[in-house]
């Protein structure tokens, strides 16, 4: 396998100003230029969102792994993905990689298994919200994107709590000729309503301008407290819990170099197709 080009979109802000990562700066220092030596190297290495391909791939039908989960946890503890040939839902809580599949339970994963889309960040909690009495997803949507302090950064999010009513999906392994995910979706989706769980949210706000590379606004994949239930998040009540949110300032996005990813046409618009992916219509 080929080792997936990586292009590098580090963008780290730093003492209130904007570092671009991996530029070269031959400007003198002056008097008015701020001293960022002090600054600790590895809290900003792990303030990236690592991503594998894009979500307009996965969405034209790209299922063939790419990076290996061993690979993948080495850029992260905390994120959500596929897995080759589309063969569930993937959520990663605590460094550990679950694989939620169409029987509706998780399973531990090897660090051989790849996958063809993730994202991943090393979490460090900004801020924390504490949920008091029920509320449903549109409410704690609502309730955090007033507490993001920028619609224009990166977030990722971990919710921690007792749930009332959890909706989740997840969808089998496809075979080649692989179909569109939205057709996928259509079909084949497995959809599990779970009642009194306690367990775990983990996921993604990010900004409307990486559309057609990652999923904007929220996206969300869910797993118990047992480590034995989840998948992608379609909608949940919320009785009590706790909100983590890190802020993330910087993206790297390894591309692959199959030729079916040189090759696929990505400039056709699928942005209805990627509502019907990822939201409840029902």
């Amino acid at each position: 396998m080929k080792k997936p080009f990586q292009l590098f979109i580090c963008l780290l802000l730093v003492s209130g100003m904007l570092a671009l990562s991996g530029c070269v700066d031959d400007t003198p220092a002056t008097s008015d230029t701020p001293d960022t030596s002090n600054i600790n190297q590895s809290e900003l290495q792990n303030d990236i969102l690592y991503q594998v391909s894009t979500i307009d791939a996965l969405l034209e039908g790209l299922y063939d792994g790419q990076l290996s989960m061993g690979e993948l946890k080495e850029q992260g503890d905390l994120g959500l993905g596929t897995f080759d040939a589309l063969d569930g839902e993937m959520i990663v809580i605590d460094g550990e990689v679950y694989q939620m599949k169409t029987d509706g339970y998780a399973y531990s994963v090897d660090d051989s298994v790849t996958t063809p889309f993730a994202a991943v960040t090393y979490f460090e909690t900004d801020e924390a919200i504490v949920l008091n009495g029920p509320s449903n997803s549109s409410e704690v949507a609502l309730l955090v994107g007033e507490s993001l302090p920028s619609k224009n950064l990166m977030y990722a999010i971990r919710i921690d709590g007792t749930f009332e009513h959890m909706k989740v999906r997840s969808v089998p392994a496809q075979e080649e000729p692989y179909p569109l995910l939205v057709d996928v979706i259509a079909v084949e989706q497995a959809v599990f309503e779970l009642e009194n769980v306690e367990g775990s949210i983990v996921g993604f706000w990010l900004p409307y301008y990486v559309e057609g590379i990652n999923v904007p606004g929220y996206h969300f994949h869910f797993i118990d407290t047992d480590r034995e239930k989840g998948g992608h998040v379609l909608d949940y009540t919320i009785l009590n819990g706790t909100v983590y949110i890190d802020q993330t300032a910087g993206f790297e996005l390894s591309l692959p170099e199959s030729a079916e990813f040189m090759d696929v046409d990505l400039l056709r618009d699928k942005g209805d197709e990627l509502h019907t992916v990822e939201k409840d219509d029902e």
